[in-house]
């Protein structure tokens, strides 16, 4: 420091020393030398003036002015005949800057942080701001653990006064933790505080998560979690009392030591409670405390007891509620005792609702889902179900809520409410892989946010072996204010007789209909609607005699008017990526008396999420269906049930399960039952992408009915495997492989399973 200080001065020194000559008036300014800067500039910062008098401590002032603005690496002052002449020579400018030899960083984002320390295309060349770049390259790689960067600036000269700068890049490897030393340990032992911690030595998975590579700002969250450890374990005294971090000289390897004082195990004496009971009472308040005397000091236990209080005293408005934990520790015992410290404060309401990020969607779209009202009191729950409503749209990749208390103001705050918007409209397409069938194809084309109002429109195109379908649907989700939809379908079926395990018919079903959904409450609505079917059925010489007995009764064209009710209920935290919550679904599709055929079928699913951590949710999923004619009429062919595939047990065929008769033709069944359960993972290096998951599945399911001759047919069939769901910009996507845990020899296979556009 005190070299570059000298370097500085020096030209500053000889321009004094050489200042000689006797003070004179200045007549006249002139300035020489400069390129690129004004005049004026300079004389803006020079602190004399024409008819001032230039005495030696004006002209050193003059010197120190012009060299601070960091515009010149010379200045010198002459006179001439009382005109001060100014003679500069300009610092170079950067024409460009060029970075060689980067494989870990993007080249675009080490260049905006070089514009940060001052290096950039068309500012000028400071040598020390050279320094700085260079540093903060290799800042860059010591923060991803390469302390074995080089990094080499070159200065090249280019015409009218400018330079090119590029830096030379060896990144070397990085380098590895050898060891990691924990020293006054005693309760625990070292590798149980090892796996508390992130940072690890080198192992079979560190190649993919670096977590052998040190880092500063793992080290700290380590430390942090280390303290959680002790603290939730009782030990109120744990403290780090030093770390230190070393490098082999070959800077290949880390050294990471530290050092602990643990302490004495705490218990908990007592629990009191301070603070007005008009909100809450303290008995209320005590039901919301974790801890109890005699437990042992948990840090986790206060904080979340410390949060339901709040949270309860939110409820009623009480948005700037103080809780707080105050301890009164016994040493001597190793005792600790608490005092919840209640203040509800001023009580708030929200005064206006912001909503931001939705350039297509409507603000009105997502108002209507608010639970919180503008002008009413604060409340927790309405908040986070507003939050929750606005997630189950499905019309963003990210929501996020937070409150903000309105400056000059104790009892108002503001909801501010952005989201990321998200391809709402695609087209979406199936494909399959199996082993006799090759591929199938589907797709379909939809819009979820219709012009953005929030409307439903879907055209849906399914070209399978087994059925040809052809829909237009329309939902409109708020057909009146209070949340009461209506929707439109009309469709066209048709089933491929060329189908090996269908029973051999070809099909045409074209009909519409009308439904209705009413809202329950928040989390539950009610399904009505009516549609009307006409149904033809063509026998091949391939159809089973079930399907021949049945046409020869009924005739081929049959016309039926069908009722849809349907009870659904949503308590998922989020529709964007599911942690917690569940999804419940039962429906009856009822064939009216007035109907060629009259039955009924009734459907029930049952989706639970539970999280396990963080970053792991099981996922349990359960169908169950009954189907039956009634008034003497047996259950139509054409409303059977077909199990396999998508939606069912994954690894099998679409619609290749359940009873077969003698010729191997699939019968379908009046009952069917799947279930299947999934453990949920992000991918790793991935965990804050919230459109992405891995997950491990077993799955389960049968069909059942009567008049099966292949008794091998019938029963549960098992399969396991893995999948990778994403929520692409072209819709949702997902791709499973699957292993068939009990095939028989009649089953049919399909491994790998492929959809954009519907998850299963």
């Amino acid at each position: 420091m005190k070299l570059k200080k000298w370097a500085v001065l020096l030209p500053l020194l000889s321009a004094t020393s050489a200042w000689s000559m006797e003070p004179f008036v200045i007549k006249d300014i002139r300035v020489e030398g400069i390129q690129r800067t004004e005049p004026g500039t300079v004389f803006s910062y020079l602190p004399v003036k024409v008819g001032d008098t230039l005495n030696e401590e004006r002209a050193t002032a003059a010197m120190h002015a012009l060299f601070a603005t960091g515009f010149f690496r010379d200045v010198k002052l002459n006179v001439d005949r009382g005109v001060l002449v100014v003679v500069v020579k300009e610092r170079p400018t950067v024409a460009s800057v060029e970075i060689n030899g980067v494989k870990d960083f993007p080249k675009d984002q080490l260049r905006d942080n070089l514009k940060i320390v001052g290096l950039a295309e068309g500012r000028i060349l400071d040598k020390s701001v050279l320094e700085k770049a260079v540093q903060e390259l290799k800042r860059q790689y010591v923060a991803r653990g390469k302390y074995a960067v080089e990094v080499k600036a070159t200065v090249k000269d280019l015409e009218r006064n400018r330079v090119a700068v590029s830096f030379d890049v060896v990144e070397g490897n990085a380098s590895k933790i050898l060891r990691i030393n924990i020293v006054g340990n005693h309760v625990y032992t070292e590798s149980e505080l090892l796996d508390v911690m992130q940072l690890t030595t080198p192992g079979w998975f560190t190649w993919y998560s670096k977590n052998d590579q040190y880092s500063k700002p793992k080290l700290s969250a380590d430390l942090e979690s280390l303290r959680t450890f002790y603290m939730n374990s009782g030990y109120m005294d744990f403290s780090i009392d030093s770390t230190q971090v070393s490098i082999s000289p070959d800077k290949k390897d880390i050294f990471i030591t530290l050092n602990l004082s643990e302490g004495p195990k705490y218990t908990v004496s007592a629990i009191k409670l301070a603070g007005p009971q008009a909100v809450i009472s303290h008995d209320e308040m005590r039901k919301m405390i974790d801890i109890k005397p005699g437990d042992t000091l948990s840090r986790d236990a206060l904080t979340e007891s410390t949060r339901k209080i709040s949270e309860r005293l939110g409820e009623d408005g009480y948005a700037f509620a103080n809780v707080n934990a105050v301890p009164e520790v016994d040493k001597e015992k190793h005792q600790v005792a608490f005092t919840f410290v209640v203040d509800p404060m001023q009580r708030a309401y929200i005064r206006r609702i912001n909503i931001s990020g939705n350039d297509k969607t409507r603000d009105e779209v997502i108002r209507r889902e608010f639970r919180q009202m503008e002008s009413g009191w604060f409340a927790t729950s309405k908040i986070k179900k507003s939050k929750q409503r606005v997630d189950r749209l499905n019309f963003f990749d990210e929501v996020n809520l937070d409150t903000s208390p309105v400056q000059g103001t104790s009892d108002q705050m503001d909801v501010n409410l952005s989201v990321k918007e998200k391809s709402t409209g695609s087209i979406q397409a199936g494909v399959g892989y199996g082993s006799s069938d090759g591929l199938t194809l589907s797709g379909s084309v939809s819009q979820a946010n219709l012009f953005g109002t929030g409307n439903y429109l879907s055209t849906q195109i399914n070209t399978s072996k087994i059925n040809t379908i052809y829909s237009v649907s329309y939902t409109n989700p708020y057909y009146t204010d209070d949340g009461i939809s209506r929707g439109f379908d009309i469709f066209k079926r048709n089933t491929n007789a060329s189908s090996t395990y269908t029973t051999q018919y070809n099909s045409d079903t074209y009909g519409g209909g009308v439904r209705f959904g009413v809202p329950l409450n928040d989390d539950e609505s009610f399904q009505f609607g009516v549609s009307a079917e006409v149904t033809s059925i063509y026998l091949s010489s391939l159809s089973a005699q079930r399907t021949i007995d049945y046409v020869n009764t009924f005739g081929q064209t049959t016309r039926n008017l069908v009722s849809n009710l349907a009870w659904i209920r949503d308590t998922r935290d989020s529709a964007i990526q599911t942690t917690e919550g569940t999804v419940q679904r039962a429906s009856l599709e009822f064939g009216l008396p007035v109907s060629d055929q009259r039955y009924y079928r009734l459907n029930y699913m049952h989706q639970y999420f539970y999280p396990l951590s963080n970053n792991l949710t099981l996922m349990m999923n359960g169908n169950l269906g009954v189907a039956k004619g009634y008034d003497g009429m047996p259950l139509p062919i054409f409303k059977v049930f077909y199990g396999g595939g998508v939606g069912s047990v994954r690894g099998y065929d679409s619609s290749s399960l359940g009873p077969r008769d003698i010729n191997g033709l699939f019968l379908g069944g009046d009952r069917s039952v799947a279930g299947s359960v999934e453990l949920l993972f992000p991918i790793p290096g991935m965990e804050k992408e919230k459109s992405v998951r891995w997950s491990a599945f077993l799955d389960g399911g049968a069909i059942y009915g009567d008049g099966a001759q292949v008794p091998s047919s019938m029963g549960m069939r098992y399969s396991a495997g893995l999948s990778v769901s994403w929520f692409s910009p072209a819709g949702p996507l997902k791709l499973s492989w699957a292993k068939p845990l009990n095939k028989q020899a009649q089953d049919k296979t399909q491994n790998i399973q492929f959809t954009l556009g519907s998850m299963f």
